[in-house]
């Protein structure tokens, strides 16, 4: 199959999502093109059944604001005319449902018909996509969709709750690759004594530094373990709350302790010198950075937000807490980390949790949609 996929090319869960799952179709032969607005982050080495194209958009003195949209409804129909596309893949509803809309209105008039498939991942549709700005056209753009997929049962229920929506919406899973980060501790060794070098416990979280990650909770959390067991903190990733966070830090005296490490493209590596994942957020569609530290054997700490509790099973791979509840995350931590038969039984739990959404049971889900929308889209072509 030849297959666009249009996605953020960021380090949020939308973007890693599609770039992994554009190089895993290319893995099994499938023609991938990438369409976006610069190169993915994950999509950092060459492989020949995968294309890049770059959305340019011009800039004038009339206009205040770049017109994306348009700019990515063109490249979409050049590539689609151009490189023959059968179908088009969109991850996040904004604004890559109505893009794709209406460029397949723009090939339909050349005689082509390339359907397209929507992907909803989570703030797209608890967030932006509730603002009355987006909302109508959000909810066309998604019945418009030639098939719709969430990547939680959660996600899938707010869409339906959030939006006129008169479709079905299939769950397929977020996925990830467990052995690209099986657990390699002795191997990062000198990684490890770099954050503890005094055989202290890491925690550690990933995120985008939004509000919505609490973030503030992680450091709180962090604080109270501190007081019963010697540990470190890695904080990983960048965003608009990361000052706000380190002025947090200086003030609670915890500056020692904590290391701030950036965007980091080789998360596997982070993930095997962890103890424990901290992910406090208001609000996960899935949690895909906590599915990457159980495939790492790393349990998780979290929120019972949004659709954790189908990734983070409690007392399995690790513990659920209430939204803001600090307490209960920080007990929960500072338990396991001081009975290491029961941190051992959570990482076995954190890994076997983690195959469940293996790669290679996500990605025939993927394929088989895509020819079953490819089919429908023959058939109303024959009617």
């Amino acid at each position: 199959m030849r297959i666009g996929i249009v996605c953020y090319p960021t380090y949020g869960g939308s973007g890693v999502l599609a770039t992994e799952l554009g190089k895993a179709l290319a893995d099994k032969g499938h023609m991938v093109h990438f369409i976006t607005y610069q190169q993915p982050v994950r999509l950092n080495a060459f492989h020949a059944n995968i294309y890049y194209h770059e959305v340019q958009v011009p800039t004038y003195p009339l206009f205040d604001f770049p017109p994306y949209e348009s700019a990515l409804s063109s490249t979409m129909v050049d590539v689609i005319l151009n490189q023959q596309l059968d179908l088009l893949h969109v991850h996040y509803a904004i604004p890559h449902a109505s893009t794709a809309y209406l460029a397949k209105q723009i090939v339909s008039k050349q005689g082509r018909t390339v359907p397209f498939i929507t992907t909803l991942h989570g703030t797209d549709i608890t967030l932006v996509g509730k603002d009355k700005t987006y909302a109508p056209v959000v909810t066309f753009s998604i019945n418009e969709s030639d098939a719709i997929t969430a990547v939680s049962n959660n996600l899938r229920e707010e869409t339906y709750k959030s939006f006129q929506i008169e479709k079905d919406i299939e769950v397929i899973y977020n996925f990830v690759d467990t052995e690209r980060f099986k657990r390699r501790d002795k191997e990062l060794l000198h990684f490890r004594n770099a954050i503890a070098p005094n055989g202290e416990k890491i925690l550690l979280h990933v995120s985008n530094f939004r509000k919505v990650k609490r973030v503030p909770d992680v450091v709180k959390i962090f604080q109270k373990v501190r007081e019963k067991v010697p540990v470190k903190l890695l904080l990983v990733g960048d965003g608009p709350d990361r000052p706000a966070i380190e002025a947090m830090c200086r003030d609670m005296h915890l500056c020692g302790d904590i290391r701030f490490v950036g965007k980091q493209e080789q998360l596997e590596d982070v993930m095997s010198i962890a103890d424990l994942f901290v992910l406090p957020s208001d609000y996960e569609s899935f949690g895909l950075a906590a599915l990457e530290a159980m495939a790492a054997e790393v349990p998780v700490i979290s929120s019972n937000a949004g659709g954790l509790p189908e990734v983070n099973i409690h007392g399995k791979t690790g513990y659920l807490s209430p939204v803001g509840d600090v307490d209960s995350m920080a007990e929960h931590a500072t338990r396991l980390l001081l009975d290491e038969e029961l941190l051992a039984t959570m990482r076995k739990g954190a890994l076997e949790q983690a195959q469940r959404f293996h790669i290679n049971n996500i990605i025939p889900q993927y394929e088989a949609l895509y020819e079953e929308v490819m089919n429908r889209a023959l058939e109303s072509i024959d009617k």
